[in-house]
């Protein structure tokens, strides 16, 4: 789902959808069968915690926590359920956080001058490393949730700050959007009522190692591309990305993997992928982005072999305001 809305009640019911579950004799006898599943009565989160430990992980069994007996109007897998039980407070702080977006800057390695940001959700007080933000997420269920909202803040927190014609690379989760036209409606409505350039936007995919329906990513860049935004692949030489998935997306900008940036101008094996990318990129005219540059050597490197643009420490860090200062160690003869 786009986002569901979780509410832990401290005393209630834990919901099963099966009621032919075979439930433990210890609390069997409690339960109330109806409304095709078992309510089973708890009168603490910890004996809510300890009575799903009991049932142990049922992937096929649905479940939900209900003050009352009725019926649940949504259901998640009971693996999910007790994540967000036990995760509680970070479910609420996804649910009712106001985030920030941080900008990192984003470079033309031709002549070092600004091309954009990337923008990174960040929680205003600090309370959770966005790792363990996203990481927490996904085992709750909420990443649906927490990307819709990643893309809300990174528009808005565009307007007056970046000024138009600098883009704007915002992250998406395609395993969040089931249904482009319909999950992306939120996020085209906020596009437009933000006064926001849909040409400055460019929505990059951050699970290209895990695409298992490229099918559905197709139509998750159509959906963006009509609106007239631009679409990215990131992290590109990680895990499962090849030049077919370039072949086969054809993105507007790939985003080369920090990976195979760190030390590209001393490993030989780097080199040559970062060459056969390049090659690639630019039969498809697909513009190159190198991720992770924190040496001036890697960067004179890149921006040797044809890369067009940069980003990493070496050349600014994520900050609250968006903000670039050409390094001086950068220019050339200095």
């Amino acid at each position: 789902m786009c986002g569901v809305h979780f509410q832990l009640f401290e005393n209630g019911y834990l919901y099963l959808s099966d009621a032919s579950l075979k439930l433990k004799e210890d609390f069997s006898q409690k339960a109330v069968y109806l409304h095709e599943g078992a309510f089973i009565p708890y009168q603490t989160v910890f004996e809510l915690i300890s009575l799903m430990d009991l049932i142990g992980s049922k992937e096929n069994v649905q479940a939900s926590v209900m003050c009352e007996i009725t019926a649940p109007a949504i259901t998640v897998p009971l693996p999910e359920l007790a994540a967000r039980v036990r995760h509680s407070d970070t479910v609420q702080l996804i649910q009712n956080t106001d985030f920030l977006s941080y900008f990192q800057p984003i470079v033309s390695l031709s002549n070092l001058s600004l091309y954009g940001y990337e923008s990174l959700l960040r929680d205003p007080l600090g309370r959770i490393s966005p790792g363990q933000l996203f990481e927490t997420a996904s085992l709750t269920g909420m990443q649906g949730l927490l990307d819709q909202k990643a893309r809300e803040v990174a528009i808005k927190g565009r307007k007056g700050q970046i000024e138009d014609g600098l883009k704007s690379f915002i992250n998406f989760l395609p395993s969040t959007i089931y249904n482009p036209e319909f999950c992306l409606r939120h996020t085209f409505q906020i596009v437009e009522a933000s006064g926001v350039k849909s040409e400055d936007l460019v929505f990059e995919v951050v699970e290209t190692e895990k695409i298992s329906d490229m099918d559905h990513l197709k139509n998750i860049f159509k959906t963006y591309k009509q609106e007239g935004m631009k679409v990215a692949l990131d992290d590109f030489g990680a895990g499962y990305s090849t030049t077919e998935v370039l072949l086969e997306l054809l993105p507007d900008f790939v985003k080369i993997d920090r990976g195979k940036i760190m030390d590209c101008d001393r490993d030989l094996e780097k080199q040559l992928f970062l060459k056969s990318v390049v090659e690639v990129s630019q039969a498809l005219n697909i513009i190159t982005l190198a991720e992770g540059i924190e040496r001036k050597e890697e960067l004179e490197f890149c921006r040797d072999i044809g890369i067009t643009l940069a980003q990493g420490y070496y050349l600014g860090k994520p900050e609250s305001r968006p903000a670039y200062i050409l390094p001086q160690s950068a220019i050339p003869g200095l």
